[in-house]
């Protein structure tokens, strides 16, 4: 398989590294904005005829078409933050090439009520273009990291193997990593944690469709394993919009362990519009807000180091099977030590890629198929989950059904 690589930060040099000692990888084409970032992870891997760089600026369509045809590439990677996805997509449509991304086209809250409805949901772009793919008979593999991505196929594991009727599919994902020597670091792209906690929370219901709730609602604690208890709270997610297309629940909700600290962060950026994603002039510099915050802030791709502790990212969920009331957490738990030894990559960078690189696997060997805009719950589950333990992401599924007395 050739690969066109769009974005080469922490995420797309773990895609990459985890990627490389596969045989069925013929060519991972690395290309960024940032050409010495991608001759950086070049020189790690190693191979340059397999790893080639190339510059790519992920805002102009007609460059992504032309590097897709000058390798002659099989599918297209979108590794990069998500305002540059409808760009990717389309490129890939129009190039005639499978296309995956771990993040959605990115919604707009409801003008009116931004707190009760949702206005453009995430994924909405991609998903009005489905039918286009199928009569083309290409292929787009949209949310295919860990969370979205890996907790979906979880979810439509537990669908067809450990349910007769799911009540709720929560996706829960907590973490005790701590980062030496900074008082503030975020362990992922922050261009994409301000876009995702900031928003309206999405949630599904059936009879009721998707709602939204306002950002950190609904905090509880829920106890990860490895890890401990952690106080979750919602944020907008790719799962609460995908889920509930293939897998039949009453409810979708997605929580996250932010920790006080983060939220206080976040609400002041907002409360002084530092995450605005619009440019804006500044002594006749026209520069994003949030593009200045992501300057300011050390890049978690180099973060790996100062990192410690575990992260631990899975689907909770709710119903009954044969007759009897069950609950199950199905999960995986990402150690930073572990992963830096193994990959040369922080843990939530490594856990967030390597299932896009299973999902490549699972496409080349003819294992998933399908043609129009899919989720990760469109494929069958046992495949993927088969492959967890062989590319070092063993999955673990705990009992958490309430004991009766």
């Amino acid at each position: 398989m050739k690969v066109l690589l769009v974005g080469v930060g922490g995420v797309g040099e773990a895609i990459a590294a985890i990627a490389k000692e596969r045989a069925w990888v013929e060519q991972i084409v690395l290309a960024d904005y940032n050409v010495e970032r991608a001759e950086e992870v070049a020189v790690k891997l190693g191979d340059p005829k397999r790893f080639p760089v190339e510059f790519i600026d992920a805002s102009k369509q007609e460059m992504i078409e032309a590097l897709a045809q000058k390798y002659g590439v099989d599918l297209i990677m979108n590794a990069v933050d998500p305002v540059f996805n409808k760009q990717i997509f389309d490129a890939a449509y129009n190039a005639g090439v499978t296309y995956m991304d771990m993040a959605m086209t990115l919604s707009e809250p409801h003008p009116e009520k931004p707190f009760e409805l949702p206005g453009i949901k995430l994924g909405d772009y991609q998903f009005e273009k489905a039918k286009a793919w199928e009569e083309k008979g290409l292929l787009a593999v949209v949310g295919i990291g860990v969370e979205p991505g890996m907790a979906d196929i979880f979810a439509r594991y537990a669908q067809d193997h450990l349910f007769d009727e799911i009540d709720e599919v929560g996706v829960r994902d907590g973490a005790n990593i701590e980062i030496a020597g900074y008082e503030f670091a975020p362990n992922f792209s922050i261009w994409t944690t301000i876009e995702e906690c900031l928003n309206p929370p999405v949630i599904w219901e059936e009879g009721k469709g998707w709602f939204t709730t306002a950002p950190f609602s609904e905090p509880e604690i829920f106890d990860f394993p490895e890890i401990g208890p952690v106080e979750v709270v919602n944020v907008e997610h790719e799962e609460v919009l995908l889920v509930p297309r293939w897998v039949k629940t009453k409810r979708a909700t997605f929580k996250y362990g932010l920790g006080d600290q983060f939220i206080g962060v976040l609400k002041t950026l907002h409360m002084l519009g530092l995450d605005n994603k619009e440019k804006i002039n500044v002594k006749g510099v026209q520069v994003a807000p949030r593009d200045v915050v992501a300057a300011c802030l050390p890049d978690p791709a180099h973060l790996g180091d100062n990192m410690s502790g575990k992260t631990c990212a899975g689907t909770w969920v709710k119903g009954t099977k044969d007759g009897q009331p069950r609950e199950v957490y199905l999960y995986q738990v990402a150690d930073n030590a572990a992963c830096m030894k193994r990959w040369g990559c922080q843990a939530v960078v490594a856990q967030t890629a390597f299932s896009a690189v299973i999902a490549m696997d699972l496409l080349k060997n003819g294992q998933w198929q399908g043609v129009g805009v899919l989720g990760p719950e469109a494929f069958p589950p046992d495949p993927f989950m088969e492959r967890m333990a062989d590319y070092d992401f063993p999955y673990g599924i705990k009992e958490m059904t309430p004991k009766t007395a």
